[in-house]
């Protein structure tokens, strides 16, 4: 029984100096990497190019930082796209971009392209974002407060009056 006890004692040994590594340093592995960070985006945006602003929803995002984000870094990349938002609560992606340089169709094809669950809905061409301030007119006074509720249909009338004064 002792004599089993030792062979184990020295196996258990044996394999401990065999398997444990002599080096002091940890090996350092350096990989390369390529990055798609467009630096020269600012030289690439025409200062008198005609920016149009598109909103439109987005299906398939599960969360905000890593599907909202990679969706909105996607979009901002690309050239000829001024500003890039998207908002994860409201499915919604604004973007305003060079109509000469960027069309519907290549923003669709962007957000497909940042993953195949993402799914584009309801593209339109806007004046504003929805979640810009408008400034109440008697001429966009109807569009201002409509497909609103009727605490805030009365706000934005409120609003309307006051400008009026």
């Amino acid at each position: 029984m002792k004599t089993l006890r030792n062979i184990v004692a020295v196996a258990l040994v044996t394999v401990s100096i065999i398997a444990c590594k002599s080096d002091k340093e940890p090996e350092v592995k350096t990989i390369e990497t390529t990055s798609e960070i467009n630096t020269n985006a600012a030289k690439k945006l025409d200062p008198n190019a005609t920016y149009a602003k598109a909103e439109f929803g987005i299906e398939g995002m599960t969360c905000a930082m890593g599907c909202a984000k990679t969706i909105e870094k996607k979009i901002a990349k690309m050239d000829g796209v001024k500003s890039a938002k998207v908002d994860f609560e409201k499915e919604l992606a604004m973007v305003e971009y060079d109509d000469a340089m960027v069309t519907p169709k290549t923003l669709e094809e962007a957000v497909a392209k940042a993953g195949d669950t993402y799914k584009v809905k309801d593209m339109k061409t806007v004046e504003s974002f929805s979640t810009e301030k408008k400034e109440c007119t008697d001429k966009n006074k109807k569009d201002c407060c409509a497909n609103k509720t009727e605490a805030e249909k009365a706000a934005c009338k409120k609003l309307c009056s006051e400008k009026k004064a």
